[in-house]
């Protein structure tokens, strides 16, 4: 079985990987966060944008609302993508941001695949680096933004067969 996380998603994919046991071929991490046990969503933003989330939750009943067009820029789509993403986007529960991950063991024991989006920073955050360090993770980097599957659909699917292989 495969798991796979984008952005957020990493978060309950870690969890859920880890706890499937024997069952896991390999849990891939699409330029997303990653579950630290004790730790939320919340409290790996940066400063800054943490605030800004947490104001979010507060002035929209426990929501953080859908990102705008605006917030898509320089991250290699077309406008055409761009629409089609805001189009679709809903509000995301901010119950699941605050609450704190929960890990049996280290994430680093998983086998996994983190891929990094190039256009959303060159390097992997300092918590994902340490698990590169595992001889169970590696490292795929997409010269793209951090929404490769409408960016870059095939490469991602390429990627992803490539995992599991």
């Amino acid at each position: 079985m495969v798991v796979v996380g984008h952005s957020y998603s990493g978060i309950p994919v870690g969890q859920a990987a880890e706890r499937i046991g024997d069952r896991l071929a390999r849990a891939v991490f699409v330029d997303s966060n990653v579950p630290a046990s004790g730790e939320s969503f919340l409290a790996q933003l940066p400063e800054g944008f943490r605030e800004v989330v947490a104001a979010s939750l507060v002035e929209n009943g426990g929501f953080w609302m859908p990102l705008t067009a605006a917030d898509y820029d320089d991250q290699g789509l077309t406008d055409e993508q761009i629409a089609r993403i805001v189009g679709g986007s809903t509000p995301h529960p901010g119950a699941t941001l605050s609450e704190p991950a929960v890990l049996a063991r280290p994430l680093g024991e998983l086998p996994a695949t983190y891929i990094k989006c190039l256009l959303d920073g060159p390097e992997p955050r300092d918590d994902v680096a340490e698990l590169l360090k595992s001889e169970h993770w590696r490292l795929v980097e997409m010269d793209t933004g951090h929404w490769p599957m409408f960016s870059q659909p095939h490469e991602l699917a390429r990627i992803l067969r490539s995992s599991v292989e």
